[in-house]
């Protein structure tokens, strides 16, 4: 069952990822990066570089290296909030259609 309206095809309307599927990517996305961080910060710390100035590398190693090494999370992430955006616009735009008289007209109740 869909809620699209009457005579609109279900092509028209972009797929939307499911919150928890958004959701998901981004605290993976999240993880990885504070993971990331903390193992740059652990070795910076064996390697004896004081705790304040191996964080601050490990933070400015992080940015860069996260780049490149979570691209395929990060596309992962931006696809799914890309998404959930066009569908978000899509559907506002039929109803905007619908409510200047433009569009299908509407079912009437129970029908």
């Amino acid at each position: 069952m869909t809620d699209l309206p009457p005579g609109e095809p279900a092509e028209s309307v972009p797929r939307k990822p499911t919150p928890v599927q958004t959701l998901g990517a981004m605290w993976l996305y999240t993880l990885l990066r504070f993971g990331l961080f903390l193992v740059l910060w652990a070795l910076l710390w064996l390697a004896r570089v004081p705790g304040l100035l191996a964080a601050l590398i490990a933070l400015v190693l992080s940015v860069p290296l996260s780049f490149v090494l979570l691209r395929r999370q990060r596309e992962r992430m931006a696809e799914n909030l890309e998404q959930r955006i066009a569908a978000r616009q899509a559907k506002q735009h039929q109803l905007d259609t619908r409510l200047s008289g433009e569009g299908p007209p509407d079912e009437p109740p129970g029908h």
